[in-house]
């Protein structure tokens, strides 16, 4: 009963986690596009980097607490 409330705490925030972290780097490329003039690859590659960057994260997390 004791693990499945540790899953339970570890996989609530996953998701939040998960937009947070994509929010961010959107954030960045949505500043450096202001800066460089890009118009809006740096958006794209904020989403294209914020997705593997939350994944490995989330990997190295379940990892940690022996979900994996």
């Amino acid at each position: 009963m004791n693990n499945i409330w540790k899953a339970a705490a570890v996989l609530s925030g996953l998701g939040i986690y998960i937009a947070v972290v994509i929010f961010v780097c959107l954030y960045i490329g949505s500043l450096a596009d202001e800066f460089f003039g890009l118009g809006g690859k740096g958006r794209l590659a904020g989403i294209f980097l914020g997705f593997p960057i939350a994944g490995y994260s989330i990997w190295r997390r379940l990892k940690y607490d022996g979900f994996v």
